[in-house]
């Protein structure tokens, strides 16, 4: 069986992947399988290139593959406000660091347009100068005022299409079952399935 690292420090999405990932069961030493492979975890310091959505995810997915020297899955999740031609898109994560969940709200109060797109590219890379495989994800829905707990990311203020409920209010098996990230892991699956 191959094994197949997983690049982050962020447990939510660690629970998240292995939970829409795996069949539920477990190798020896705790890592999920996915089909014939088995995903273990590891957190990497890894360089944040600019770029497109692409761009950030090739890269980080050729750097990994280096520093584990085996294949790697790598994961970059953007948040684009439809009025802002989808920034601030790879770079949320620093926005709210710096203005908070109310402060990316308060950044459409002068549009109607409060769409947005979520957004998840994994990339896939066999390992040390394989090229990187992507797969794509994207759930539309709505920039709101938060609602639900907030640990995790910028889900209580985007509620999907066709939800009254935020990602943060969603129970974990429904947000599962339509987030970007699970859109996009399907992909991946189909591709791991078919390897």
């Amino acid at each position: 069986m191959s094994t197949i690292t997983f690049v982050t420090g962020n447990a939510n999405k660690l629970k998240e992947i292995v939970a829409i990932l795996s069949d539920g069961s477990k190798s020896e030493d705790g890592s999920s399988k996915v089909g014939k492979f088995t995903i273990a975890n590891k957190s990497l310091d890894l360089d944040e290139l600019q770029g497109t959505i692409e761009e950030v995810t090739i890269h980080k997915a050729k750097s990994a593959a280096k520093l584990v020297n085996g294949p790697v899955l790598v994961e970059d999740t953007c948040l684009g406000f439809t009025a802002f031609n989808n920034l601030p898109g790879p770079y949320i994560k620093w926005f709210v660091q710096s203005v908070g969940l109310q402060g990316l709200v308060d950044m459409l109060y002068k549009f109607e347009d409060k769409g947005a797109n979520a957004i998840t590219t994994i990339g896939y890379c066999a390992g040390p100068d394989a090229d990187v495989v992507l797969f794509e994800g994207i759930t539309k829905g709505n920039i709101v005022d938060s609602r639900g707990p907030t640990n995790f990311g910028w889900d209580s203020v985007f509620e999907p299409e066709g939800y009254s409920q935020t990602y943060a209010e969603m129970d974990k098996v429904l947000k599962n079952s339509l987030s970007h990230r699970y859109k996009a892991l399907v992909k991946l699956k189909e591709f791991l399935s078919s390897q």
